[in-house]
């Protein structure tokens, strides 16, 4: 007789080998890592924006998954439909039939961007950016997409091509033939374009590596410019998409942008279901899928399938029913006016800067020499230790999970939760200032780990 399995007693048996699992089978460098920096905690549950480990500690999210967790995890709402479409026993992914959820989702999805007409589900972000800079080609009959330096719009071959780290990219050559703009400079754009071979530009409207944004009047002039030379603009919202920086989308903060394709993932997946759209034009999807030998041309195994839709439905609706959008513009407005009075009090501080609840820290050489003779130590044996320096006591003492937003790169990420409160934006400014406080009074444990770091460093390289 076959044994019943059992997944709660599994967890109760084996949840305690987790990092030697995942050094044994995994990324073996991930459990090095977080043992490196401190990160090897143990998480029993999570609800909100809210984890608890073993001893019942409460700690702040303050990543959200690296922003799939919009919702926070296991909204009630996001969990019922689950629970609703497992129970309805759909017959699910036939393949040869048009089920309802699919269309209902994309008619929701569209009614944010009504110069939109059709959407195409995949899995994931990157799967969204692989959709859009397929249509591109197809749909212009160009070869070359334009991408910004400092980009990251996913890791598969495709997206790789656009992304603006080398240390992403080295190694796997050779990619698609694409070229880099720098974020904002319309005259090296103008000039690309003039080359008559260029399909799309793709722009993140808030890059998440460092959190710059697009300086004003930048998406609005490229897109002028890309209708005039018959190349089209795709925005990258997979991470800034349904919310996170005040608008549904973040384009929308400049009149007038109506990208011809967009991608989102990661919130719309409710934090249960991986799913990725690519929404575009009516003209674009007509002439991909030009005619019934052409109805496959471009599919995903598992798209639409009806968990991701069912949670996608559900997480629209948390949205409009419980005001998320605003939440986020309002709670994202406190935390940027409080982290940036700190900019003056505290000289490691070089800026503060995002849109709602995507926001940058971003650390600089400080003036006194006490300061800067310890900064200089850390810059010279590796960009980006003291932000590592930072996060690591924000998690230690204050139980703040955050990260850097990037390698190599002095700037902390803040992607909560869209559903935080007050309370949370202030228990982060508070622990903060406390750990800026002891970074320039010269604080022991701080400097200290700072030292271990550069150790590790050196040592890697």
């Amino acid at each position: 007789m076959t044994k019943e399995f059992d997944l709660g007693a599994l967890l109760a048996e084996r949840g305690a080998e987790r990092y030697e699992l995942h050094a044994k089978h995994l990324n073996h460098q991930l459990p090095r890592m977080l043992r490196t920096i401190g990160f090897d905690k143990v998480y029993e549950r999570a609800e909100g924006a809210h984890f608890w480990d073993t001893d019942g500690n409460d700690y702040l999210d303050m990543l959200a998954g690296f922003a799939v967790m919009g919702l926070g995890r296991h909204h009630p709402v996001v969990r019922k439909a689950l629970h609703d479409v497992l129970d309805a026993s759909l017959a699910d992914l036939t393949r040869f039939d048009c089920p309802p959820l699919p269309g209902l989702l994309a008619e929701r999805l569209l009614s944010y961007s009504p110069h939109l007409d059709r959407v195409f589900f995949g899995n994931s972000g990157t799967e969204a950016v692989e959709t859009a800079l397929k249509f591109a080609r197809y749909a212009t009959g160009r070869q070359r997409i334009l991408y910004c330096t400092h980009a990251f719009h996913g890791l598969t071959t495709g997206s790789l091509s656009v992304n603006g780290e080398s240390g992403f990219r080295d190694g796997f050559a050779p990619l698609l033939p694409d070229t880099a703009v720098p974020l904002g400079d319309l005259d090296t754009l103008a000039r690309e374009l003039m080359k008559g071979d260029v399909a799309a530009l793709i722009v993140e409207p808030i890059q998440g590596k460092g959190v710059h944004e697009a300086p004003p009047g930048y998406l609005r002039a490229a897109q002028e410019l890309l209708r005039r030379h018959k190349a089209l603009l795709i925005a990258d919202e997979v991470q800034t998409g349904l919310g996170r920086t005040g608008k549904f989308y973040a384009y929308q903060h400049e009149d007038g942008v109506e990208p011809d394709l967009v991608c989102v993932a990661k919130a719309l997946s409710g934090g249960y279901v991986p799913v990725g759209a690519t929404l575009g034009k009516e003209w674009i999807f007509k002439k991909v899928y030009s005619s019934m030998d052409r109805v496959l041309v471009h599919s995903a195994s598992f798209g639409s399938n009806a968990q991701a839709m069912a949670a996608g439905l559900a997480v629209l609706s948390v949205m409009e029913n419980e005001e998320i959008v605003a939440n986020a513009a309002a709670v994202g407005e406190r935390l940027k006016t409080r982290l940036t009075e700190l900019v003056d009090r505290y000289e490691l501080i070089a800026d503060v800067r995002g849109r709602g609840l995507m926001i940058g820290i971003e650390f600089g050489r400080p003036r006194s020499l006490r300061l800067r003779s310890r900064w200089t130590m850390l810059q010279a044996a590796r960009k980006g230790l003291f932000a590592q320096m930072v996060v690591v006591p924000l998690l230690q003492r204050h139980r703040i999970l955050t990260q850097v937003s990037g390698d190599h790169l002095e700037v902390i990420k803040l992607i909560p939760p869209l559903i935080i409160d007050t309370s949370d934006a202030d228990r982060f400014i508070d622990a903060f200032t406390e750990v800026m406080e002891d970074a320039h009074n010269g604080g022991g444990l701080m400097w200290d780990f700072g030292k271990t770091l550069v150790r590790q460093a050196v040592a890697n390289h």
